[in-house]
């Protein structure tokens, strides 16, 4: 195979002078990804009220999105190495916008629903080819640093980013513009995706491994379905039981198969590696923490101190400015430096501590005096775990195993955001009403018994977030024992028709 012409300096070849352009684009669309799993939630309200959707029900317009999203990326991955990356990411891009317009057209419940799990499969196409157009351009450590910094503060901090556009959008124009928005940003990015971007074609006449898709997408969507069911539902029903039960059979049958396919969907040797598995469940645990503060946090704003949601959302913009300077500053910086451990374990350490901070917060806390330093710790620490977590998962990879690898990561993302909501929301809310019958003694003080016992409920939430993010700390510190890039065996040549 021919694989000396890269997006980077090689073997005589001179880099694109182009590929800064084209990690604008592939980090646009990653953002567009990553804020739309949030930038529904402040408009949820409104959505609810105008197409009439139940209190049961208003889940799914996130549960549709994340379900598709977090159950399909794998064969999305796989999609991205057999057709292209490039084919692939445009193909994502114009779909995703179709849906969004679709969504944001929506005349009824089940309309809205079907747009938001239609997003879900296209995302689950855009995001894995995203990262593995980026891998394959940026091989050079110092440049790899600095890309692989950007993209992460865009994918630790987009959930964020979705929260203040999502209330600009909802309180100055409509719910349905947080969809529409969408439109505008992937003509853009397949526009420039055309012009600036670059990629080998796909193996020609290469199948999928159809029964890896069938039981690894089947699983994986059994068990995020009965995470997002375990919290109205409870978590010893049957229907959730069944789910967990068959999610898991399906899973090791997966395991199996990938052993003995031609072809398997997810060769074992990408997690069979030490590093790359422990960057994996890293990402999993920083995400079930940090999806259950977003949760938390956005309820407390607007319920308990009655933050508007344009005023909610911007109260999460120092935790956006923290994530980016924590990756784009002191990891992209050091990475070449330190082992990537050095920054996971303390950015792990950092985000932990912040979380603390926030068990202590009541109905009547300041924003400046106890909020505003813990959002600050948790992004510094988000942003230092990240960036470092990417890179290092997606480093040294054969060219035709990039675009499941880059997935592999997405999905421990994505599963891990549908896990921590269901379980620290089921926590929150068991603790809150706990509290209640507790302390209730008479009607005079139901109101405030009521907020209390709320707060309370988060603040036990918290804690056992906490606690996730001191576990991820720990994978890391234990599992990645990679040193710096530089130090590292030489990376895997990128085809030549990438750059």
């Amino acid at each position: 195979m021919s694989v000396t012409r890269t997006g980077e300096s090689s073997a005589g070849t001179e880099p694109d002078p182009r590929r800064w352009w084209g990690l604008v684009i592939i980090a646009l669309a990653q953002l567009m990804v990553v804020l739309d799993a949030t930038i529904v939630n402040i408009a949820l309200p409104s959505a609810q009220q105008d197409l009439g959707i139940s209190d049961g029900d208003r889940q799914w317009v996130i549960t549709a999105y994340t379900l598709a999203f977090g159950g399909l990326l794998l064969l999305g991955g796989r999609i991205a190495d057999l057709v292209g990356r490039k084919r692939t990411f445009v193909i994502g891009l114009i779909g995703f916008a179709v849906a969004s317009a679709l969504g944001g057209a929506a005349t009824g419940s089940g309309m809205l629903f079907g747009a938001r799990a239609l997003q879900g499969v296209f995302a689950a196409l855009l995001a894995p080819s995203a990262l593995s157009l980026l891998t394959t351009t940026f091989t050079d450590p110092k440049e790899r640093g600095k890309a692989f910094g950007i993209y992460g503060a865009l994918a630790g901090s987009g959930a964020a980013i979705g929260f203040i556009v999502g209330g600009l959008l909802t309180e100055y124009l409509s719910w349905r513009w947080c969809l529409y928005v969408n439109v505008p940003i992937a003509v853009v990015a397949v526009l420039g995706a055309l012009a600036l971007l670059h990629d080998r074609p796909g193996h020609a006449g290469a199948r999928l491994d159809v029964p890896g898709a069938v039981l690894g997408c089947g699983g994986l969507v059994a068990i995020v379905y009965g995470f997002s069911e375990a919290e109205p539902r409870g978590w010893t029903d049957p229907l959730v039981l069944g789910l967990f039960a068959g999610g898991i059979a399906l899973l090791t049958v997966f395991v199996w198969w990938q052993t003995k396919a031609r072809v398997p969907l997810l060769p074992l040797h990408i997690i069979k590696d030490r590093n790359r598995a422990g960057c994996f469940l890293t990402m999993g645990l920083a995400v079930i923490g940090m999806f259950g503060l977003f949760l938390f946090m956005t309820y407390y704003l607007q319920v308990i101190l009655g933050y508007s949601p344009l005023r909610t959302g911007l109260a999460f913009l120092p935790l956006t400015l923290a994530i980016i300077t924590g990756s784009t500053q002191i990891s992209a910086r050091l990475m070449n430096r330190v082992p990537p451990r050095m920054l996971m374990v303390p950015g792990m350490l950092l985000a932990s501590g912040g979380m603390v901070i926030l068990t202590q917060m009541t109905v009547d806390s300041s924003y400046t005096g106890e909020i505003l330093p813990a959002l600050l710790l948790m992004g510094l620490g988000m942003g230092l775990t990240f960036m470092p977590v990417f890179s290092t998962a997606t480093a040294g990879v054969a060219p035709h195993d990039a675009g499941v690898t880059s997935a592999t990561v997405n999905t421990s993302q994505q599963v891990g955001g549908s896990i921590g909501t269901a379980l620290l929301n089921t926590i929150a809310t068991t603790s809150s009403t706990a509290y209640i019958s507790a302390h209730l003694t008479g009607p005079a003080r139901r109101a405030q018994v009521a907020a209390e016992g709320t707060v309370h409920g988060y603040t036990v939430a918290i804690w056992w977030a906490a606690g996730i993010m001191l576990l991820a700390g720990l994978v890391a510190g234990l599992m990645v024992t990679t040193g710096p890039p530089r130090h590292a065996p030489t990376e895997t040549a990128v085809p030549e028709s990438v750059g």
